[in-house]
């Protein structure tokens, strides 16, 4: 299963955030969209770099005054970024060897999509089950 399946199956409109704007004004945006993590955006959509709740969470925590930090001084930079024709596999063990539970997928360094983990578990299941019930009906015909 290629990661453009993934995103074919979602309702997704991608909320993204400025450098220049605060964790405030993120963790609002976070708030109201129900979601985990940002992606940082230059004037030319083209990410930048991905701002997650656990920045947010980390920065708090060791900083006064966090709320007022722009979004350029805690989000990640070096950003891992995905394809529409990676492998479902191959993305599940990155995000999962790196620890992260956001892919940015991009085409052209232009933003198209993004995949939590929960997506690529989700759609393993879904990959798991069909092959189960197609396993359980080759031999229910025997």
């Amino acid at each position: 299963m290629k990661v453009s399946t993934i995103l074919s199956t979602k309702r997704q409109r991608l909320i993204t955030i400025e450098p220049g704007q605060t964790l405030q004004e993120a963790a609002v945006l976070l708030s109201q969209h129900n979601i985990g993590a940002l992606i940082v955006v230059n004037e030319d959509v083209a990410p930048i770099g991905i701002l997650s709740e656990r920045d947010i969470v980390r920065r708090l925590g060791q900083t006064p005054g966090a709320p007022t930090a722009l979004v350029s001084e805690v989000m990640t930079a070096d950003i891992v970024t995905g394809l529409p024709d990676d492998d479902l596999m191959s993305v599940a063990h990155t995000m999962t060897e790196r620890r992260f539970r956001h892919l940015p997928i991009v085409t052209d360094n232009q933003l198209i999509g993004m995949i939590s983990i929960g997506d690529v578990m989700k759609a393993q299941r879904d990959l798991y089950r069909g092959e189960r019930n197609t396993l359980e009906t080759q031999i229910l015909a025997e």
